[in-house]
């Protein structure tokens, strides 16, 4: 399955990639069967068989990837391969029929999200020669149009056609224009938008540093598209590490920031609001929702630095050293400053220490690197309230020692997890009760503190002038294939 490749809302709907068609769904919502589309080849030139789909899925248990826990522990044997990753097979729960070219999924109990979880890029079918571990800078091959031809994370990536793709599905994979897009790295920000202005390049990842929006918003106007995302920045907390193993910590941190002073750090309300809570706004299951403010109710007002003082003094935390981790981009760093203010009025001793926003998201989810706080975001997987809370929050989402532990607060609450796996199964035979669940779960989560929600931000594209066709998914963001240059 994949997310149509659309400019529009219907870029949320899922779609048959690697499979002929939507899945046969039997067994009251816990058996789905594929058929395998044939003559599709991987970038090698390998086809694509039954056996490459099993290996795929039981890759993801045997590198401890961070959805394994999340996404697909509802597929039968996905226990045993949780307890042991190394000889994971998902047994009983994955099963082909080689002649047929069919794929069988069965699942401990109904899951409304199933299709939405293989649509994802975590479920991409790989060849069953994949490492075990991970590839590093060696690309694994893929089905797709194009093929990653060589990758230096510190300089360039570059992509090139995949000579053995043959465009199979519109909605699914439309064969690109370009005949190959490079990927520079390096660049700080300030650089990389004068380089687009000045056509050297023609888009750039990162949200442009504040003191540029003006000049963007009237000399490049034409240049610029803003789009709502249901997204957050927040900052997450070492719910395992002192001071913020302790709960009045994480709170006074919340009751200390001054969210409208970190919304203009990244650009003004134009481009982001104030969010006290994890689910945006506009999400499934959202109801305004902001105890951490100097009025509490549905929406931040003000910090109230009394209430965080008094929180810190009850802790007895105060004088310990505190390191943020930021990424070495302009926003974040100066988010990161903020926050370094922040705590030093809250006592502590606080250093930032900005590293490369290519390693950033590994390192602060590994708990060997001992991050106490760090600055991340989080952007929807797909429209669905377990997306935010049950990725980053569930017991089953923290993996210590791996680069792959998405939740980076180590978050671990028996009780919430119980209240998670409640929704869930509501969500197929009640949905309402489901939604009303999820609303509950994220008051609960966001009481507990794990995390700063600091803000849900817009996303502002710049783009070269002679870049055509910017075609923006809900889902992907910019679809690279289908623009060209003139």
């Amino acid at each position: 399955m994949t997310y149509k490749k659309a400019g529009d809302k219907t870029g949320f709907e899922v779609v048959a990639d690697l499979a002929e068609s939507l899945p046969q769904v039997e067994n009251g919502g816990k058996t789905y069967v594929f058929k395998l589309r044939k003559g599709i080849k991987f970038a090698d030139g390998s086809d694509v068989t039954t056996k490459d789909v099993v290996a795929s899925f039981q890759r993801i248990f045997k590198i401890s990837g961070p959805t394994a826990g999340t996404f697909y522990k509802g597929i039968v044997g996905a226990d045993a391969c949780l307890k042991a990753p190394a000889t994971c097979t998902l047994d009983g729960g994955l099963s082909v029929d080689d002649a047929a070219g069919t794929i069988t999924f069965k699942l401990v109990q109904p899951d409304a999200e199933f299709l939405q979880k293989l649509a994802v890029p975590h479920a991409s079918i790989l060849p069953a020669s994949a490492p075990l571990k991970d590839a590093g800078t060696d690309p694994i091959p893929g089905t797709g149009p194009y093929m990653i031809a060589s990758y230096d994370p510190n300089k360039l990536m570059k992509i090139v056609r995949n000579p053995h793709f043959k465009e199979w599905s519109k909605e699914a994979q439309p064969a690109g224009y370009p005949d190959e897009i490079d990927y520079e790295f390096g660049l700080t920000d300030e650089a990389a938008v004068t380089a687009v202005e000045n056509g050297q390049a023609d888009w750039m990842f990162d949200p442009p540093p504040s003191d540029r929006l003006a000049e963007l918003g009237t000399k490049y106007a034409k240049q610029v598209t803003v789009h709502p995302l249901t997204a957050m920045w927040y900052a997450p907390m070492n719910t395992n590490l002192a001071p913020f193993n302790d709960i009045r910590v994480r709170q006074a941190v919340n009751f200390a920031i001054d969210r409208a002073a970190i919304v203009k750090l990244f650009g003004g309300s134009n481009l982001a609001q104030p969010a006290c809570q994890i689910l945006p706004p506009g999400f499934p299951s959202f109801a305004a929702y902001c105890p951490f403010t100097a009025n509490p109710g549905e929406k931040w007002s003000a910090p109230d630095m009394d209430k965080a003082k008094q929180l810190v003094a009850e802790s007895g935390t105060a004088g310990q050293e505190v390191t943020i981790i930021t990424e070495d981009t302009t926003v974040s760093k100066a988010i990161g400053v903020y926050l370094q203010d922040v705590l030093n009025q809250l006592g502590y001793k606080t250093s930032v220490k900005p590293i490369s926003q290519n390693i950033q998201f590994t390192y602060i989810q590994n708990t060997n690197n001992k991050v106490q706080i760090s600055i991340s975001q989080w952007f929807q997987d797909y429209p669905a309230p377990s997306n935010f809370l049950q990725v980053l929050f569930s017991c089953a989402s923290f993996t210590p020692g791996s680069d792959a532990s998405v939740n980076i607060s180590g978050f671990c609450d028996k009780s919430i997890d119980e209240s998670m796996d409640e929704a869930e199964a509501a969500t197929i035979a009640d949905p309402a009760k489901g939604a009303t669940l999820w609303t509950a779960i994220d008051k609960a989560v966001t009481d507990k503190a794990p995390v700063a929600v600091l803000f849900t931000p817009k996303r502002v594209d710049v783009i070269s002038s002679r870049l055509k066709n910017f075609t923006f998914s809900p889902q992907f963001y910019w679809i690279v294939s289908q623009s060209w240059v003139e």
